[in-house]
């Protein structure tokens, strides 16, 4: 029977961080870079990195992942060091868990864990924790080994935040039906969303979401274009539950600004299935404002990463406007320059800064042009409603005035139109 190492309580663990590349993985992505987004992640969940170790093989193997020897090289490492936790890139069965906490004598988490424990930190709504606990359940579910270590996996890993202590006994039934009642209180959620959405729609205004990859500057620019005061911090996945205001533009056409999670390399898929009520506001979004890191390294890749996500949610067909954000970190003008070539027409801002939000906002308008029609109405003097409305979310052309009636020629949304009929 091993010992385990104790863990401290709090966020304030030290942890061996641990990037396995494989030989045919992906070449886009260097062990470095992999090693470095997993070195974000870990400090986004408040662990500080005590070491950090690449791990080159040629095949995965079923019962450690990684080879023998390396895993008693990480072991030595981890043995000298109290309260320490190892995270792996890498998603482990419960076996390879198992095995390696048995040999390290130490808690190891996984990638999915790892970003489920920063989701659990940041879900304040209801749905939000609903999304975050389902999540848990569903990947938990297949791990379950009833040999203990699996089981305390639960409460998301590196600070047991989560569901909590109290489900550890619990057996696949059971989990099965908590799943089953968080699916239904998520409809229940998502359902009540779609009111507040069709509220909005009922009165024409058209909506924008932001999407990109996780610390993109999205909620940056969101407060900049909205006042809004989403929280922002330099930190992956500093947004989770997703956030609304109304916005008018210069032209007076009434819209709706949405803030959503940011995205990540191979996000798990699981992930994108128990979010989706969070990311629907990008789903029913008339046009999307793509925001990208300028300056991030692996920019074209992060791209990638998003275009799969957005793929996954059927929507890679919807107007895309490509923001390149942070461009007041990009110290090659030249090189921003080049980028530019690989993105249609994009609009090159800071949010930070508040700089480009005039030529992204005339973008908007000419994009959202393709959504308004023309429209020639008489409205008698009795149905005033139908006049307030055009004159709140469309731009009047010409109007007379009757005797009984207006007579208006205006171009508002078609949204709108349709519902005048």
């Amino acid at each position: 029977m091993k010992k385990m190492i104790p863990v401290r309580n709090g966020y304030k663990e030290e942890a061996v961080i641990v990037t396995v590349r494989h030989d045919r993985e992906d070449r886009s992505w260097s062990a470095g870079d992999l090693s470095g987004e997993l070195r974000e992640l870990v400090v986004s969940s408040g662990v500080k990195i005590a070491r950090e170790i690449i791990a080159k093989c040629s095949e995965f193997t079923p019962k450690f992942l990684m080879g023998k020897g390396k895993v008693e090289e990480i072991a030595s490492i981890v043995r000298g060091m109290a309260g320490s936790v190892v995270i792996f890139n890498h998603d482990l069965s419960g076996t390879q868990q198992r095995n390696l906490e048995d040999v390290m004598e130490a808690k190891t988490i996984d990638r999915t864990q790892l970003i489920l424990d920063i989701f659990a930190q940041r879900a304040h709504s209801k749905e939000g924790k609903i999304q975050v606990e389902l999540a848990q359940l569903v990947y938990l579910l297949p791990r379950l080994t009833g040999k203990g270590i699996i089981l305390s996996r639960l409460g998301g890993g590196i600070g047991t935040r989560g569901p909590g202590e109290k489900k550890l006994e619990v057996d696949r039934r059971k989990i099965r039906d908590k799943i089953a009642r968080l699916k239904r209180d998520l409809s229940d959620a998502t359902s009540q969303r779609g009111a507040r959405r069709k509220n909005r729609e009922r009165f024409s205004a058209s909506s924008i979401a932001l999407v990109g990859y996780t610390n993109a500057g999205k909620s940056t620019l969101f407060n900049a274009m909205t006042n809004a005061d989403v929280y922002v911090r330099d930190r992956l996945f500093s947004t989770l539950d997703p956030t609304v205001r109304r916005y008018v533009l210069p032209n007076n056409q009434r819209i709706v600004f949405s803030d959503t999670v940011g995205f990540i390399h191979n996000l798990p898929h699981h992930l994108i299935e128990s979010f989706k009520a969070t990311l629907e506001e990008a789903v029913q979004a008339d046009i999307l404002l793509h925001v990208i890191d300028a300056s991030h390294p692996k920019i074209l890749e992060c791209c990638a990463s998003v275009r799969k996500v957005l793929s996954e949610l059927g929507i890679e067909n919807k107007p895309v406007i490509d923001v390149l954000n942070k461009k007041d970190k990009v110290e090659d003008m030249i090189l921003l320059a080049g980028l530019k070539r690989h993105f249609h027409l994009p609009v090159t801002i800071s949010a930070l800064k508040r700089e480009g939000l005039d030529a992204l906002t005339e973008r908007l308008v000419a994009e959202l042009s393709s959504l308004m029609s023309g429209i020639k109405i008489t409205i008698p003097h009795r149905d005033m409603k139908k006049y307030n409305l055009i004159h709140e979310y469309g731009s009047v052309l010409k109007q007379e005035y009757k005797d009984d009636s207006i007579y208006i020629e205006a171009r508002i949304p078609s949204k709108l139109k349709d519902m005048l009929k």
